[in-house]
């Protein structure tokens, strides 16, 4: 990877966040994109206030970077099915989508990697996204092989399962339970029965850096996950005995969402791909989660 000049786009998101300086140790010159300046920004990483969601925005930021390499991790993650996440959602991960192909195409690029989601639903004649992301996600998807099937763009699709670990916004599941849990309080769930291919960020962005530097041929979907499902009430459960197991979680208090959705990722073709597996376990990745947030209780946003 050395030497690339490469773009990530969502630089203040949480998996751009682990990304960021693995591309800077492995030496790529580093641009990141975000829609309000960064908070934090490493040394001799290059920052660019932008909103890809605007086509000319993201025409002039691709024209203005050259990217040997884009990284397209902006998105709006809020997976519900509510109505009024569907323009947003729209806009975020699928509008922004396809302007960055679009200027990449033209402008040139060794590399595109899309992130996907597991959540997006298998080809099928009753395809039913179950969320606005996952429609969204799916629909990006599909911009990405007719891209490079029609045009060449050498766009690689990374289908994450589902990630946490240490920094993930406070809304999501598990740190919205470890916050509980800290602050002696019983977790608020949905029934949880639903189960999860759970993948601990530092694994994924492993899987990550290897598509970035090559490893996947042009075209190709990767998934990236332990290839194992497991319920939600066992990921809280297990949470609850790391922390304190005199607190018992109200499973049921939340609605479940509606057309659920299992899948695991195929880990066996992404080894042969990638020479890539997650090798962090639930209880390690859990247990450096928890620590940090310990730590930074105070610190974490919605």
């Amino acid at each position: 990877m050395s030497g690339p000049r490469v773009l990530v786009t969502g630089a203040s998101g949480f998996l751009a966040r682990h990304l960021r300086p693995r591309l800077r140790a492995a030496g790529a010159e580093v641009h990141v994109v975000s829609r309000r300046p960064l908070a934090e920004l490493a040394p001799r990483e290059h920052p660019w206030t932008m909103d890809v969601v605007d086509e000319g925005q993201a025409r002039a930021l691709v024209q203005a970077v050259k990217p040997d390499v884009l990284v397209h991790l902006a998105a709006l993650t809020h997976a519900a099915p509510d109505l009024d996440l569907v323009l947003p959602t729209f806009h975020s991960a699928l509008a922004s989508t396809v302007n960055l192909l679009t200027a990449a195409t033209t402008q040139g690029c060794r590399r595109i990697v899309l992130a996907g989601s597991v959540e997006e639903p298998i080809a099928g004649p009753d395809v039913r996204p179950a969320s606005p992301y996952a429609a969204a996600k799916w629909a990006a998807s599909a911009y990405g092989r007719m891209f490079h099937a029609l045009y060449g763009a050498p766009v690689v699709i990374a289908r994450l399962a589902l990630t946490y670990g240490p920094g993930q916004r406070a809304r999501k599941v598990i740190p919205t339970t470890i916050r509980a849990l800290l602050r002696g309080e019983a977790p608020r769930l949905s029934s949880a029965t639903r189960a999860w291919d759970v993948v601990y960020v530092e694994d994924a962005v492993d899987a990550l850096a290897r598509i970035i530097d090559g490893r996947a041929p042009d075209g190709a979907t990767v998934d990236i996950g332990t290839g194992r499902l497991i319920p939600l009430k066992s990921v809280a459960e297990q949470l609850v005995a790391m922390i304190d197991p005199h607190i018992v979680p109200t499973f049921g208090a939340l609605t479940d969402r509606p057309l659920p959705h299992e899948r695991a990722a195929d880990a066996a073709a992404t080894a042969e791909l990638l020479g890539w597996r997650a090798t962090t376990s639930l209880e390690t990745g859990l247990g450096q989660t928890i620590d940090w947030y310990r730590m930074h209780m105070d610190e974490v946003t919605r």
